[in-house]
């Protein structure tokens, strides 16, 4: 039976690589987003995905979102949390309110989908819980400490998950991008994306379909070996150990 996908942030960079990439493989997919209109309904159109407006940092919001999908789809048996957002300052410029929404745009997010999945899960003895953190959740990044925390928080509860999970059949995995072709690397100013892309080893900046091939072979069979780990994807600019 054809298993059926969720991918948060799916309709946008990385995120709509994901969705494409599950598609074409033969998933059913969900698409969850926050407000572009246009990508949902661009995604709609060109994939045929059943795109679903919600804010993943409100667990009410996440559950409705859920039953609608297993209502359409069938239960999800592969959650991929993607969605995550920016808010950059150096601390002694960093307001409350920036930090507050990265925490639950980028950290609280992947609790909220993955409790409301966690029991079917445990349920059928099968998931797949695929998390994206980022380089600057490893090495940090002047300007992201509230970027940089929210992203190590998820490597530190996909390793907890992992292990509370691993002998009801469910893997759960971290990818750790580095510096990806989207729309928000496109944002940095020229002379630091220069920069940026001076200090990456293989000389560029990473495509969005490198971290979609990655997260379809941990969503596979064939990755029932591994869970709580931390697959670095980041040209070499960053080696973690």
């Amino acid at each position: 039976m054809t298993k059926t996908a969720v991918v948060t942030g799916g309709t946008r960079g990385i995120g709509l690589a994901i969705t494409q990439h599950l598609k074409a493989a033969g998933y059913k997919v969900a698409a969850l987003y926050a407000g572009n209109e246009a990508a949902a309904e661009a995604v709609r159109k060109d994939l045929g995905v059943l795109c679903i407006k919600a804010d993943v940092g409100d667990f009410e919001a996440v559950g409705a979102a859920f039953a609608e999908i297993e209502k359409t789809l069938g239960p999800i048996e592969i959650l991929v949390n993607n969605a995550g957002i920016t808010r950059d300052a150096m601390l002694h410029k960093l307001t409350p309110g920036q930090w507050s929404e990265v925490i639950r745009a980028d950290l609280d997010s992947v609790f909220n989908t993955s409790r409301h999945v966690i029991d079917g899960m445990r349920d059928r003895n099968f998931g797949r819980i695929i998390n994206i953190s980022s380089i600057n959740g490893q090495k940090g990044q002047m300007g992201q400490t509230n970027y940089s925390a929210a992203k190590a928080g998820v490597i530190g509860f996909t390793k907890a998950l992992a292990q509370e999970t691993a002998r009801k059949g469910i893997t759960v995995n971290v990818i750790a991008p580095g510096y990806i072709d989207t729309d928000m690397v496109a944002a940095v100013p020229e002379k630091a994306l220069e920069g940026i892309i001076a200090s990456i080893p293989v000389g560029r900046l990473g495509k969005a379909e490198e971290i979609a091939g990655a997260v379809l072979y941990l969503a596979s069979e064939g990755a029932a070996f591994i869970t709580g780990s931390t697959l670095t994807i980041n040209g070499g600019q960053y080696i973690a150990g």
